[in-house]
């Protein structure tokens, strides 16, 4: 009879209270670190309520998924995060 793989214990990561502390906790941890087959996966469900379409230019772009990839998130995440850190800042 094969041994098996101990099972080892993780606790969940508790809900952000918002996009900023989400972006922090995953500027210092690493994602994949842990896992392994048999590993359970979940991931965060914003509630979005609608959609606003904003075109770039091509070399912002370029800039903007540069700077999503470094963070490790997508570049919609990261425009929405900056755009929730201008209106909450009141610098409009």
């Amino acid at each position: 009879m094969k041994k098996t793989k101990s099972a080892r214990h993780f606790e969940p990561i508790p809900p952000f209270k918002n996009y900023e502390e989400e972006a922090n906790f995953w500027d210092s941890h690493d994602a994949i670190a842990d896992v392994d087959e048999g590993t359970l996966v979940g991931f965060h469900k914003a509630n979005k309520s609608g959609i606003l379409t904003v075109r770039f230019e091509e070399e912002d772009l370029r800039t903007i998924r540069a700077k999503a990839f470094k963070k490790g998130i997508g570049p919609t995440t990261l425009i929405r995060m900056w755009v929730k850190e201008h209106l909450q800042g009141g610098n409009i």
